[in-house]
Protein backbone atom coordinates (compact mmCIF):
# COMPACT_ATOMS: atom_id res chain seq x y z
CA UNK A 1 0.00 0.00 0.00
CA UNK A 2 1.40 3.47 -1.11
CA UNK A 3 1.86 6.10 2.09
CA UNK A 4 -1.19 8.38 0.54
CA UNK A 5 -3.29 5.43 0.42
CA UNK A 6 -2.87 4.33 4.05
CA UNK A 7 -3.50 7.88 4.96
CA UNK A 8 -6.44 8.28 3.15
CA UNK A 9 -7.36 4.69 4.64
CA UNK A 10 -6.63 6.10 8.11
CA UNK A 11 -7.91 9.55 7.90
CA UNK A 12 -4.38 10.23 9.13
CA UNK A 13 -4.17 14.40 8.65
CA UNK A 14 -1.17 14.84 6.16
CA UNK A 15 1.39 17.39 7.33
CA UNK A 16 3.83 16.37 4.83
CA UNK A 17 3.47 14.34 1.58
CA UNK A 18 6.53 14.10 -0.22
CA UNK A 19 6.76 10.38 -0.32
CA UNK A 20 3.61 9.64 -1.71
CA UNK A 21 4.04 6.87 -3.33
CA UNK A 22 6.63 5.07 -1.43
CA UNK A 23 5.33 1.66 -0.73
CA UNK A 24 4.79 0.82 3.05
CA UNK A 25 5.83 -2.44 3.52
CA UNK A 26 5.83 -3.23 7.47
CA UNK A 27 5.70 -1.09 10.64
CA UNK A 28 7.71 -0.08 13.44
CA UNK A 29 6.42 1.67 16.83
CA UNK A 30 8.95 3.50 19.15
CA UNK A 31 10.57 6.75 19.97
CA UNK A 32 13.67 6.16 21.33
CA UNK A 33 15.64 7.38 18.46
CA UNK A 34 19.13 4.89 18.52
CA UNK A 35 16.33 2.51 18.65
CA UNK A 36 14.61 3.19 16.00
CA UNK A 37 17.51 3.96 13.95
CA UNK A 38 19.30 0.37 14.39
CA UNK A 39 15.84 -1.68 14.02
CA UNK A 40 13.33 -0.07 12.31
CA UNK A 41 13.07 -1.41 8.01
CA UNK A 42 13.22 0.16 5.07
CA UNK A 43 9.68 0.64 3.86
CA UNK A 44 7.69 0.62 7.64
CA UNK A 45 5.45 3.16 8.56
CA UNK A 46 6.90 4.73 11.64
CA UNK A 47 4.50 5.38 14.50
CA UNK A 48 6.02 7.98 16.73
CA UNK A 49 5.30 10.53 19.38
CA UNK A 50 8.93 12.34 18.61
CA UNK A 51 8.17 15.12 15.81
CA UNK A 52 11.53 16.96 16.41
CA UNK A 53 14.41 17.42 13.68
CA UNK A 54 16.23 14.53 14.93
CA UNK A 55 13.66 12.15 13.92
CA UNK A 56 13.37 13.05 10.55
CA UNK A 57 17.03 12.56 10.44
CA UNK A 58 16.27 8.51 11.53
CA UNK A 59 13.71 8.43 8.99
CA UNK A 60 15.75 8.96 6.75
CA UNK A 61 18.64 6.55 7.93
CA UNK A 62 15.84 3.85 8.07
CA UNK A 63 14.15 4.60 4.69
CA UNK A 64 11.03 4.16 6.57
CA UNK A 65 8.00 4.70 4.26
CA UNK A 66 6.27 7.43 6.85
CA UNK A 67 6.17 8.63 9.75
CA UNK A 68 2.97 8.53 11.49
CA UNK A 69 3.02 10.95 14.87
CA UNK A 70 0.45 9.00 17.02
CA UNK A 71 -1.63 10.89 19.99
CA UNK A 72 -1.99 14.53 18.10
CA UNK A 73 1.83 14.84 18.59
CA UNK A 74 3.42 18.38 17.40
CA UNK A 75 5.64 18.68 14.59
CA UNK A 76 8.46 20.99 14.43
CA UNK A 77 8.64 23.81 12.22
CA UNK A 78 12.19 22.71 11.82
CA UNK A 79 11.77 19.46 11.51
CA UNK A 80 8.82 20.26 8.73
CA UNK A 81 11.00 21.88 6.74
CA UNK A 82 13.52 18.82 6.58
CA UNK A 83 10.92 16.42 6.03
CA UNK A 84 10.53 18.46 2.85
CA UNK A 85 14.04 18.88 2.03
CA UNK A 86 14.53 14.84 2.56
CA UNK A 87 11.00 13.46 1.13
CA UNK A 88 9.94 12.41 4.35
CA UNK A 89 6.36 12.17 4.14
CA UNK A 90 4.40 12.90 7.86
CA UNK A 91 1.12 12.17 8.95
CA UNK A 92 -0.78 12.94 12.26
CA UNK A 93 -3.48 10.45 14.18
CA UNK A 94 -5.25 10.92 17.51
CA UNK A 95 -5.15 7.91 17.76
CA UNK A 96 -2.55 6.54 20.71
CA UNK A 97 0.54 4.06 19.55
CA UNK A 98 -1.09 1.09 20.23
CA UNK A 99 -4.60 1.44 18.50
CA UNK A 100 -2.94 3.39 15.85
CA UNK A 101 -0.03 -0.12 15.20
CA UNK A 102 -3.33 -2.62 15.29
CA UNK A 103 -5.10 -0.07 12.17
CA UNK A 104 -1.87 -0.15 10.04
CA UNK A 105 -1.27 -3.69 10.69
CA UNK A 106 -4.95 -4.62 9.48
CA UNK A 107 -4.03 -2.43 5.93
CA UNK A 108 -0.64 -3.61 5.03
Amino acid sequence: MKASELAKDLDLEILNLSAADCEVTGGYCGDLLSWVMSRANSGDAWITVMGNINAIGVAVLADVACIILSESASLDEDALKKAVENDVSIFRSPLNTYSLAVEVSKRI
